[in-house]
This record gives structure tokens, sequence and C-alpha cells, in this order.
């Protein structure tokens, strides 16, 4: 019997390839399995990716640097939704790493993640897709892609999604999209108003924090603010307020709200619903600073607008910012000082606030909080402003000392707005003398020298309000104020040039300042200054006037005229006329000068040596004073009879001559002395100024060398005299009595002095080639008694003297040119 045959078992396929089951423990291998075209494959693959990714960053950096990003990227578009699925997981998981979204700006993922968020695809793909496109919102270039991209669409649709992830990271996108100005009002078209109030009621807080968030930023739009009070937003945020256990979103919906109190129509909605009074009562029991802080933050945005300001002030807001400043929080005492500045553009708050406020506002200046100091004086600032009771309120509140301690502030809207709370307390006399005794001049130096332009703005304004009594002009010259003062007029800025320039003109009141600034180089950059049609200002003109008026020396030497009411005075001196951009030398200097040929310098000084008082605060070349400051006194005073005085008969002009420091004293001219006591006592009785005119020039003649044929003027050999006169002084300086053989600008000259003296009122003009001539204005009477306007006349004290030409007569020219 033959063997029973085994039964042959069935072999597979030859092109069947057996199942393996790999257990790889490197990224690596995995990241290499993303090539497979298997999709059990390719979807466990991105499962464990996601799950290394998952535990750290340094996963992430890991898995970046194997490129498995660019492998991931083809993935999206899988055909499987598995696959599909995992790979967007890793995208999303990954995209917190910061290289990680440089990767996927580059690879322009954007376009493919909101592919995935259409209603068909899985909640899973919703959530990973939305969390990896909120991680890349927060850069603006992937903001203009989702834009661009249609993305905002998907987004506010998805915000109904069931799953609260979802509607978490797609109202995350959301907010950091709406940041940009252009997408505020793309999801205002998109509707996006009434999914975010029905977020608020969410059960999850990160939700409603993220949608108040959101509403916050879209509000800043008036058409956002409209949409809001439609659908009845207002009263949900109010809601909000009066619900206590959602106190942790107080401040959210303060801040939405405070952007609707900027809207007059919608303040004035929430107003008559009672609102207003629902939003100050919660606000006067709250005690929570960022709700107190953000409070007075929307306040002080609102106030902005005066229809706003009126119904703040009815719903007394002021009551509710004053508490604020007595709360313990710095924060929150800056806020309400901002608002409080705000609201002083109402005049009634600006009543009601000064008279409560200040006293407090006064005491926070001792705060070291700089920003705390800088809002509070800003508050006062707009307090005091156009208001003096409001400035006594601060001096009774003993403020002066702090404000004047704040101008070493580091800030410097602090120290500007200091200054210039100080000044508006200047328009009070009082309170002037108060700040000016307490070294309000020597505190602004610091300012004067600030890099700020607003500072030296300020600061040149407050030197021009406070420099109108003579001993703060002394206090600024002695601390070295006049230097950065001058420094200003260099500046760039139209308001700081415009002040320093009003500056100068007040602090040129007296000669000598006027000297200390014009050594300084005052005039010439005034001059400089004037030259531009750019840069010259009122001020500027008027200060260069000033300085040259307090200084008439250098006043005739550059523009060759002194008018009726610049009256010389003793210290005066004729150098000629300085070429420009030449300096002009004090009299002391030009007495250290040795004996030259060249012309002489005519000095002026009717001052007994014995009275000559040596005073060390005055310049070495005072040269006169404008009668503008002080009128004259009338004629026919009753003079008398001491042979070397001489007789004031306008006693109000100076007669001193003050020397700062001085080691030249100019010595005295006894003949000019006798000539003014001569001209008083002959002159004077005269009635009528013409006469009086008259007389003068024909006085001033006889003691120059009497009349000068015009002829003979070529023979009339004054130059040698003026020649013999400096060799006997042995200087180039010589007082005017000791010349007997003048010309015409001595002559001139003398007229003028003596004119001054006796209350004849004319000017001084200086011409070409050695030619000088008086102007005088005389009254006619017409046949009738009519008094006519005064007619201006030359006078003539060289060939006729005692002619008088009218001015732009034929006669007058010839007599003013060779």
């Amino acid at each position: 019997m033959g063997k029973k045959a085994k039964k042959e078992t069935e072999s597979p396929p030859k092109d069947v390839f057996d199942p393996l089951l790999i257990e790889s423990k490197t990224p690596a291998t995995v990241v290499l399995m993303l090539n497979s075209p298997e999709n059990e494959v390719l979807a466990k693959a991105c499962d464990a990716l996601y799950k290394f990714a998952s535990k750290g960053d340094e996963n992430k950096v890991t898995l970046l640097g194997l490129g498995a990003l660019e492998h991931l990227y083809k993935l999206l578009s899988h055909e499987d939704p598995l696959v599909r699925r995992n790979a967007v997981m890793v995208f999303g998981i990954m995209a917190s790493n910061n290289d990680v979204r440089k990767l996927l700006r580059e690879l322009n993922v954007t376009n493919s993640l909101i592919s995935q968020l259409a209603p068909e695809e899985d909640i899973v793909i919703h959530e990973f897709a939305t969390l990896c496109l909120a991680y890349m919102a927060v850069e603006y270039t992937t903001k203009v892609k989702i834009f661009e991209q249609g993305g905002l669409e998907p987004l506010i649709r998805l915000l109904g999604s069931p799953d609260p992830d979802v509607t978490k990271n797609s109202l995350e996108c959301i907010y950091l999209l709406v940041q940009d100005f252009q997408n505020r009002a793309a999801v205002r078209e998109l509707n996006v108003i009434p999914p975010l109030l029905g977020l608020l009621e969410s059960e999850y807080p990160v939700i409603q924090l993220l949608a108040l968030q959101t509403l916050e930023v879209i509000s800043k739009d008036r058409e956002t603010r409209i949409l809001l009070e439609e659908y009845k937003g207002l009263d949900c945020l109010l809601n909000i307020l009066e619900n206590n256990e959602l106190s942790d979103l107080h401040v959210e919906t303060l801040a939405v709200l405070g952007n609707c109190l900027e809207d007059v129509h919608t303040l004035q909605q929430i107003q008559l619903t009672g609102g207003i009074k629902k939003l100050l009562s919660f606000l006067e029991v709250s005690t929570v600073p960022d709700i107190q802080k953000n409070a007075a933050k929307a306040i002080a945005n609102a106030a902005y607008d005066s229809e706003i300001r009126k119904i703040l002030h009815w719903e007394k807001v002021e009551k509710f910012l004053l508490r604020l400043l007595e709360t313990n929080n710095d924060d929150v005492k800056v806020a309400a000082s901002q608002a409080i500045s705000a609201m002083c553009e109402n005049i009634d708050s600006k009543c009601v606030l000064g008279l409560q406020g200040i006293p407090q506002l006064v005491k926070l200046l001792s705060s070291d909080n700089e920003e705390l100091k800088e809002a509070v004086v800003t508050a006062l600032t707009n307090l005091t402003t156009a208001n003096l009771r409001n400035g006594s309120v601060v001096a009774k509140a003993e403020g002066i000392a702090p404000l004047i301690k704040t101008l070493n502030a580091q800030r410097d809207g602090a120290i500007s707005n200091a200054i210039a709370v100080l000044t508006n307390l200047s328009l009070q006399e009082p309170t002037r003398a108060s700040i000016q005794s307490q070294g309000i001049m020597s505190a602004l130096v610091g300012p004067l020298r600030s890099t700020n332009s607003q500072v030296q703005s300020k600061a040149a304004f407050a030197v021009a309000a406070f420099a109108c009594d003579a001993d703060a002009r002394a206090e600024l010259r002695n601390v070295g104020g006049l230097g950065p003062l001058v420094e200003l007029l260099h500046s760039r800025n139209e308001e700081v040039r415009r002040n320093a320039c009003w500056a100068v003109m007040v602090c040129g009141s007296d000669e000598v300042t006027a000297f200390e600034l014009c050594r300084l180089g005052a005039l010439d950059i005034l001059e400089e200054i004037n030259l531009s049609t750019k840069r010259k200002n009122n001020f500027s003109e008027a200060a260069l006037e000033k300085l040259l008026d307090n200084n008439l020396s250098q006043k005739y030497s550059r523009m060759g005229y002194l008018s009726p009411s610049n009256i010389i005075t003793n210290g005066f001196y004729d150098c000629g006329q300085v070429k420009h951009g030449g300096k002009f030398l004090s009299l002391e200097e030009l007495s250290k000068q040795e004996l030259t040929d060249r012309r002489a310098i005519i000095f002026i000084n009717a001052k007994p040596q014995e009275n000559v008082v040596e005073v060390q605060e005055v310049s070495p070349s005072v040269s006169g004073r404008s009668s503008k400051e002080k009128p004259r006194k009338g004629k026919g005073k009753k003079e008398e009879e001491k042979p070397k005085e001489v007789i004031r008969v306008a006693p109000t002009i100076l007669e001193e001559i003050k020397l700062e420091n001085a080691h030249w004293v100019p010595p005295p001219d006894f003949v000019l002395m006798d000539y003014i006591n001569d001209a008083s006592k002959t002159i004077l009785p005269i009635t009528s100024t013409r006469e009086q005119v008259v007389a003068l020039a024909q006085f001033v003649a006889d003691r120059m060398g009497g009349p000068v044929e015009k002829e003979e003027l070529h023979n009339f050999c004054w130059e040698l005299n003026m020649s013999e006169i400096e060799f006997d002084l042995k200087s180039n300086i010589v007082p005017i009595g000791k010349i007997k053989r003048g010309t015409f600008y001595h002559r001139a000259l003398l007229f003028k002095v003596i004119a001054d003296r006796i209350g004849i009122g004319c000017s001084l003009v200086r011409g070409q080639y050695n030619r000088c001539w008086n102007e005088v204005k005389l009254v006619e009477y017409s046949p009738k008694g009519l008094l006519l306007p005064p007619q201006e006349y030359v006078v003539d004290v060289m060939f006729e003297p005692g002619s008088l030409f009218k001015q732009g007569s034929a006669k007058a020219d010839q007599y003013k040119r060779v």
C-alpha cells in the first residue's frame, strides 16, 4: 500500500509585499516616511510627528531642520481626510515657534490653511487651521495675505462653531487682524458685531475676554459704534458692569464704553436711557485701579468734543475725577489728571475743577513719579489758562515753590507745562512779584539750555513775562541767563525764535542788559534775522530797535540815525559808521588804542568829575535812553546859577554814566557844561519853538567856528584843529567841547546834545562824506488860526546858521549832499 500524499498550502501572489511592522525611534525616519505613497503610513507618520512636536519647542526646531514642513505642506491638499487632518494638526502645533512661522510665510501656506476652513471640513481641521492662522496673524504681511485671500469671511463664520477651541482660535485671529484699520472696515461689512455680542454670553471667560477686546478695537470707528447701538450692544455692555459675577470683564467692558463715549450721538442715547448715571454709579463704588484708570482715560478721550464735555458736566463727572485724585494708585492719578486737562475746555468745568481740584493737584507736585508730575502740571496749565481766579487759587495753595522746583524735572513735558503755569500766574502783579522773589529767573536758565524746542519756547516766553522788572533782569544777567537766551535766536523753530526775540526785546529795556546782550552777539543775530524774509518777525524788528534805543552810540554807528525820542546822555560817543559785520568797540576798548590819523571819536560827558561814582553793574558803553520810557517835564523850570552844573530842564533824562568794572574813567567836558548852561539861559526863555531852533543853530555855529561860506568850505581847516586836539590829549577820544572848528557832523551832534537837554525835539542823521544834519518838526499856523500838521525841516548850522529848509526841497537836498 502506498504513502498518503501531503496537502500543499496555497502560496501568495508573487507581486504582493508582505506587511512589515516598523518601530522607528528617530524623527528623521518618520520624516522620510512622509514621502510614502500609502495613506495609512502618511497618517501615522503625521500623528507621530504631532506628538513629538507637542513635547517642546526644541522638538519643533528639530523637525524644522529635518525639512518636515516642506513635506507636510504637500499633504495639506491630500485627498485622504485623515492624512490632511493630521498634517494640519502638525502645522497648528508647530506654528508657535518663530522660526517655523518664518518658513511658513515663505511657503505661503495661508491660502492652503484658509481652504481648510470650509464648512464640510472636520472640526479638528478647523481647530488647528485657525490655530496656525492665529499664530501667523501676529505679523503684518500675513494679515495682508489673509485679507487678500478672503480669510475674514470663514473666520467670522467659525465664530458660531460648536467647538469652543475653534471659536477661540478664530476670535483671536480676528482680534489680531482688526489691529489694521483696513480689516476693521472689512469685518464691519461682514457683519461681525452680532456674533461678537453673542460671544459675550459664552460660558468660557477667555472667549468673552477676546470678544470684548475685539469690540474695543473695532469700536474706535464711528460706524462700528453706530452698529453697536443698533444691535443693543450698549445695553449688553452696561449689563456686564451691573453683574458682579463678571467683574473680571469690567475693565475691558469699560474700554469699549469709553470708545462709545467719544461719539456725541451715542453718548446722548446712553444719557437718555440713564446709562451715564449707571456708569458713574458703578465707577464711584469701584476700587479696582484698572477700572478707575480706564474710566478716566475714556472721559479724557471723550472730552475733546465740546458737546460731549457739556453732557459730562451735566452728569457731574468732575466729582468722580476729583475723587480719583485721592486714590493711592499713581496710574489712576495720571489718568484723572489727563481727564481734568481735557474737561478744562468747558468753562463751567474749569471753575468747578479749579476751586476743588487745584489744592489736590498742588500736593501731587511733590510726587517722585515723573509721569504723574507731568500730568499734574499739564492739568494746572489748562486750569490757569485765561483764568485769573484759578491762578490765585494756585498761589494760595502754595503752588509756586513746587512749580519752580518742577523746572528741574526729568520729563520735558513736565518742565514746559510748569513754565506755562508760572507764566499764567505772572499776569497778576502780586503773584508775579512772589514768583520773582523765589528765584524764577535762576530756575529758567536750565530750560533755556534745553534741547527740546517746546521747553525752549516756553522758557523764552517766561523770560519775556518776568523780565519786565529791573530786578528780574539783573538776576538773569548775574546767573548767566542771557547767553542761552541769545543762542535761541539761532533756532530753526519759528516759535522758539519768535519768543526769544520777544524776551530779548523785554530784557533790552535798560542800558546795562542791552549792552550785555549786544556783547553776546544779539544785535548781529537780529540784524541777520531781519535780512531774511522767512525768519524775521515783528518781535525781531522790535528787539533790534529796543537794543539800539538803549545803546545809542551803537545805534548811531550802525543806523546813522537818532530819532527825537533817542535822548543823548552822558557817555554817548560817535566813532563813525561801522561797516556791516564789523565789531563795535566799547569806549574803554577805544581808549586803549594808540593815537592814529583816523577819524576822532567824539565823546559826550557833561558831568562834573567830583560827582562821578563808580558802580559795578553797568556797561562801559552806555549811550542813552529812549524818551519813550519817561516823558519829559515841561520847560520853564528856574535855572540855578552854579557855574559848573548842568541845569536839568528835562530832569527825567539820565545824567549818570554807569560803568561796569570800569578801569578807565572818561574826563568831564566842562566846556560842554557851559554850553548847556548858556543855551538854557538864553534859548529856553524863548516861547516859539521855531525861534528856539534858530537861536540854537546860531549858538552852535558860533561855538564851532562860525558860519562858513560855501565857496570857502574847502579852506575851513577843521581837520588840523582836530589833529592838534588829539595830539594834545594823546588820545583818539575827543570831548566835543574841545572842538573849536567843527564841520557838519560836529555841529549836528552838538545841536542834538543841547536840544535834548533843553527840550527841543530833533533828530540826528548821518549822510556821506562827513555830512550830518538835524531835522525838526514845526507846527505852522494858518491865517485863519487853524492848527496844521507839523512840517519837517532841515536845520542849517553851517552856511547860514538858523536857516530852515523844508524837507524834500532843493535847498534841503543841497545841504545834505556834497
